[in-house]
């Protein structure tokens, strides 16, 4: 009997053994998007066991750790979805431990993928094989162009590099900012990337001098690619934000009305508006630079709503559905703790009629996010286009104390 029992007992501890959770491999990864033009958008993420004892993901761009939670792994695959902007990966793996599939991103009307690989064990983003010959740290006025076309946008890129040739920085348009960018000088050649569900960039260029970058190639997402050029001064500086987007002729207060994640209408002109200053954010879970001011602001309204301060984020989804809208917008929310007020406007981003549905009363909206100011009186104040988030440095704490100075000048009132 105890023979028995025995045999029963290595039995059970084997196949213990064989089920238990298969898992990837711990450290810092290199992954890769493959572009059928042959580019590859490189970044790292690190894996690690949170205090559950389950695996979760890090997204490494710079000084960012983007969390990543929703992780599933078997026996033979892996299945990644992202925290924001309705994308995952969907990869098996190789003989050697590491990944191969598609990163899928799920659109308002198809789904669109690319070739994804990932090696483990591996901190290297950009693979060198010369020392740097220039330093290309400093500010950088930009024109992104497509030989195919007439048009042209215009930016500022602010570039921080160390002795062994790393560069981090971002590119500073009136819109926002391409967020955290990281890569490497490599002889004569800058090569700058980032990842985050919805940014998927890769920058190349060839150093001239240290006062001139040439060649540059953007590749952003699966296929869409400009050329670019650059010269450095310091004194570039682009339009006054303020600038941008203003009350029309006659106009002085908003008027809106919108349903809420739980379908109640919510008003501007609500008695929770009264005798308050209110910021009106303009943006939506499709956004980078939304997903930064709104980390920030959530953080601030639980610090300053006592003081008489309101904010109500409109959302501006890819769909004119309330419910795909809605689901979308409120897993953005629950994300970031927004105890705010997020209302659903039924109106994308890409109409070219937005402003005239939604804010009439404006001149046009120019940039996602756009933040709207408004005094104790109801009155707007002012209008600011894009944002400056934590990857542009100094702009970001310039953007915390203006925010603060102007709030607080309308509360003195």
């Amino acid at each position: 009997m105890k023979k028995i029992l025995f045999i029963a007992a290595l039995v059970l501890g084997s196949f213990a053994t064989k089920a238990a959770a298969p898992k990837l491999f711990p450290g810092v990864w290199q992954a890769k998007l493959h572009r059928e033009d042959g580019a590859q958008i490189v970044f790292n993420f690190d894996v690690q066991t949170g205090k559950n004892g389950k695996q979760v993901i890090y997204i490494i761009n710079a000084k960012e750790r983007m969390k990543v939670d929703e992780i599933r792994v078997t026996k033979d695959s892996a299945f990644i979805k992202m925290p924001f902007f309705d994308n995952e990966f969907k990869a098996a793996f190789t003989k050697h431990g590491g990944l191969e599939g598609l990163w899928i991103r799920h659109l308002a009307d198809n789904d669109v993928s690319i070739r994804f690989t990932a090696e483990p064990r591996n901190n290297v983003r950009f693979k060198t094989s010369e020392a740097p010959k220039f330093n290309v740290e400093g500010r950088w006025p930009t024109y992104f162009f497509n030989p195919n076309r007439k048009d042209s946008s215009f930016a500022i890129g602010e570039f921080q590099q160390d002795k062994g040739g790393i560069v981090t920085g971002t590119f500073l348009t009136t819109s926002g900012d391409y967020r955290y960018l990281q890569g490497v000088v490599d002889g004569d050649k800058l090569k700058l990337s980032t990842f985050d569900g919805s940014h998927a960039y890769l920058f190349e260029a060839t150093i001239t001098d240290e006062n001139t970058l040439k060649d540059g190639i953007f590749y952003a997402g699966i296929t869409a690619k400009e050329n670019f050029v650059a010269n450095k001064d310091a004194n570039a500086k682009l339009p006054d934000e303020r600038t941008l987007n203003t009350l029309r002729p006659g106009e002085s207060k908003l008027d809106f009305t919108y349903p809420d994640l739980n379908g109640k209408k919510v008003s501007i002109n609500d008695a929770r508006y009264k005798n308050k200053v209110v910021i009106v954010t303009v943006g939506g879970s499709w956004c980078p630079n939304c997903m930064d001011e709104t980390a920030y602001l959530t953080k601030w309204y639980e610090k300053n709503k006592s003081r008489g301060v309101e904010i109500i984020a409109l959302a501006y989804e890819r769909t004119t559905d309330y419910e795909k809208s809605r689901k979308a917008a409120e897993g953005f929310a629950k994300r970031f703790n927004v105890t705010y007020p997020v209302l659903i406007t039924q109106v994308t981003p890409g109409d070219p009629q937005k402003t005239e549905k939604t804010l009439p009363q404006l001149t046009g909206l120019k940039g996602f996010p756009t933040s709207i100011f408004i005094d104790k009186k109801g009155n707007v104040r002012e209008v600011h286009t894009g944002f400056s988030g934590p990857g542009t440095g100094e702009h970001y704490e310039e953007y915390k104390r203006n925010l603060d100075k102007l709030v607080s000048d309308l509360l003195a009132e």
